[in-house]
């Protein structure tokens, strides 16, 4: 009998724990449920506050706007190396014509052959380095007068078959590199 009643407590306290589960599985499910709701609205709430309280746009934008300020800086310092550069190949330039005109002066003296063969040498070795530094002659004699490229040191009478406001004579050669005037032609015009 012992036995009997240890096989049915047994089996009551295997019923027993069986029951015990079920009812709190239902019990902690419905406060799951409900408390899931509140978690939920908490969550919600706290994702509305991230994205109030997001940078990221803000950080993105300042990202952006200084990766386009840094490349315009740099097309700006680009372009003033660039005149920079320029301009002191002017200057040397501009220095340099001087030495051209003395050799032309020098070949229009009367020497003998072998130096005026070495000045005229010189010469053209000097007009190679100007061409190959893109320098070209400014050479407007018969043309219209243009105070872009000359400067009229002196005015003449218009001869016969002549226009008036013609470059009539070249004193010293002008100079431009592409566009830009190194040195201006100084002309005679007529008038």
């Amino acid at each position: 009998m012992k036995e009997d009643k240890k096989i049915e407590e047994t089996t009551v306290a295997e019923n027993s724990e069986e029951k015990v589960p079920a009812e709190e599985a239902e019990k902690e499910s419905a406060l799951t449920a409900e408390e899931a709701a509140k978690v939920i609205e908490e969550l919600k709430k706290e994702v509305a506050t991230l994205k109030e309280n997001d940078k990221t746009e803000e950080y993105k934008d300042k990202w952006m706007r200084s990766v386009a300020e840094f490349d315009n800086y740099k097309k700006r310092n680009a372009n003033l190396y660039r005149e920079a550069y320029g301009d002191g190949k002017k200057e040397i330039l501009l220095k340099v014509l001087s030495v051209g005109d003395n050799l032309e002066r020098a070949l229009a003296m009367e020497l003998d052959e072998k130096t005026k063969e070495g000045v005229s040498m010189i010469l053209r070795s000097f007009t190679e380095m100007l061409e190959g530094q893109g320098v070209t002659e400014i050479n407007p004699v018969g043309e219209k007068f243009d105070p872009n490229f000359c400067e009229a040191v002196m005015q003449a009478e218009a001869g016969e078959g002549e226009e008036a406001d013609r470059v009539k004579a070249v004193f010293q050669k002008g100079y431009k590199m592409g566009e830009k005037v190194i040195r201006y032609a100084k002309v005679s015009v007529t008038k």
